[in-house]
C-alpha cells in the first residue's frame, strides 16, 4: 500500500500521478457517460416542449439537440478534469488576470462553453420551427408555411447576435452598451456598402407583408417560371419547369412583374386554323359550328359566353378562323390533356368536312 502511494504521489511536470488519474478518470468518464447525460437532459427538455405540443417525436427532437447537448456536458468534464490539474510553479506563468497562458485557456474555454450554448439554443429554434411547421401543413392557410422558416431564420441570428454579445462582454470585458452605442456610425456605413442585401431584406418583408405568392405556388418572374420552394431573407428560389433550382433575388420579385399563376381560376387557349383556299363556304360554317359544339361540349370548358370560333382573316397562303376558349382548370397537367382532346376532336372535324390544313406556300396562277 505504501509503494502504490508512493507511485502515485510522484510528481511529473507540476502534477502527481494521482492528480493525472483523477484527470483522465473523469474525462473518461465525460467520453462514456455524456450520451446518455445528453439523453437525459433532452427527455427532460422534450417533455416541456410536449406540454405545449405533441407534433415532434422524441426521435426527431435527439436528432436535433443531442450534439450540441453532448459536446456541452463533454465541456463541463472537460473543465472538472482540467481543475484537477495545476500549472507547474516551473513555468513562473503570470495570474489568470494578465496576458498569458492561463487567461488564452480560461477565455478559450469560455468561448467554447459560451458557443456550445448558442449552439443548443439554435437547435431549440429549429424545435420551435418544427412544431409550428407540422401545424401549418395540418392548416389550409399556405401562406404559414412561408412565414415559418422566415421567422425561424430571424430568431437563430437574433440568438447568435446575443451570443456574440455575450462573448465580448463576458469573456473579452468590452462595454456592450457602448459597443452597441458605437454601431450605429458603423451600421450606416455597413448599410451603404451592403446596399444590395439591404434591399433584398426588405424585398423579403414586402412578400411576408403583401404575400403576393406562397410555397408551392406556380410564378412567372420575367422569363423566369417555376415553383416556388423556399423563400428566403436574401432570395426566393424556383424549382423551374426544366427541374433546375433557380435563386432569384426578392428584390427582383418584388419589382418585376410577377403572374402567379396558381391563382388562376381557368386557363386561356388561343390559335389561328390554316384552311386551304378551295375550302367552300358551306364547310367553313359547318367546321366552325362543329368545332365550336365540340368545344363548349367539354365539361372543362367554360360556357358558350367565353368560346369564339370565327372566320378571322385571308392571310397569303390561308383562310384563318380564330379559336378561343378557356379551360376551367389552373393544373397544367389537365390543361394539357383537355388542349390535346379538342385538337384531335378538331383535327377529325376537318377530316369529316373534306377540307384540308394548308400549307405556307403560293399558287401561281398562268393566264393563256
Amino acid at each position: 500500500m505504501d509503494r502504490i502511494n508512493e507511485i502515485l504521489d510522484k510528481v511529473i511536470i507540476g502534477n502527481s500521478i494521482q492528480q493525472y488519474c483523477w484527470f483522465a478518470g473523469i474525462i473518461l468518464i465525460g467520453i462514456i457517460f455524456k450520451r446518455y447525460i445528453s439523453k437525459f437532459a433532452d427527455r427532460l427538455l422534450y417533455r416541456l416542449f410536449k406540454k405545449y405540443s405533441s407534433h415532434i417525436p422524441l426521435k426527431k427532437f435527439y436528432e436535433y439537440l443531442h450534439k450540441p447537448t453532448s459536446l456541452f456536458f463533454m465541456l463541463i468534464f472537460v473543465y472538472i478534469g482540467f481543475m484537477q490539474l495545476e500549472y507547474p510553479a516551473s513555468w513562473k506563468l503570470v495570474s489568470h488576470t494578465e496576458f498569458g497562458l492561463k487567461l488564452v485557456i480560461e477565455r478559450a474555454f469560455l468561448i467554447l462553453i459560451v458557443s456550445s450554448v448558442i449552439w443548443v439554443c439554435i437547435r431549440i429554434m429549429d424545435v420551435i420551427g418544427f412544431i409550428m411547421a407540422q401545424k401549418a401543413e395540418a392548416s389550409a392557410d399556405k401562406s404559414n408555411n412561408q412565414v415559418i422558416p422566415f421567422l425561424t431564420e430571424v430568431l437563430k441570428i437574433i440568438v447568435i447576435i446575443i451570443g456574440i454579445f455575450v462573448i465580448l462582454g463576458t469573456v473579452f470585458n468590452l462595454n456592450v452598451g457602448s459597443l452597441i452605442a458605437g454601431l450605429g456610425i458603423g451600421g450606416l456605413a455597413v448599410a451603404l456598402a451592403a446596399k444590395e442585401t439591404l434591399e433584398n431584406l426588405l424585398g423579403s418583408f414586402t412578400i411576408f407583408l403583401d404575400k403576393p405568392f406562397a410555397v408551392g405556388d406556380f410564378v412567372k418572374v420575367g422569363e423566369i417560371t417555376g415553383i416556388v420552394e423556399k423563400i428566403g431573407f436574401r432570395s426566393t428560389r424556383l424549382r423551374t419547369l426544366e427541374q433546375s433550382y433557380l435563386t432569384v433575388p426578392n428584390k427582383k420579385m418584388v419589382d418585376a412583374e410577377l403572374d402567379n399563376l396558381s391563382m388562376r381560376t381557368k386557363q386561356r387557349v388561343r390559335f389561328n386554323l390554316s384552311l386551304r383556299y378551295d375550302t367552300s363556304s358551306d364547310q367553313l360554317k359547318a367546321i366552325i359550328t362543329d368545332i365550336r359544339s365540340l368545344i363548349i361540349a367539354n365539361a372543362m370548358c367554360t360556357d358558350d359566353t367565353d368560346t369564339i370560333v370565327s372566320l378571322s382573316k385571308f392571310t397569303q397562303s390561308a383562310i384563318e378562323i380564330m379559336v378561343l376558349y378557356y379551360i376551367n382548370s389552373p393544373d397544367f397537367n389537365q390543361f394539357v390533356k383537355t388542349k390535346e382532346e379538342i385538337n384531335f376532336l378538331i383535327l377529325e372535324t376537318v377530316k369529316h368536312h373534306k377540307a384540308s390544313f394548308a400549307f405556307a406556300n403560293a399558287t401561281i396562277y398562268a393566264e393563256k
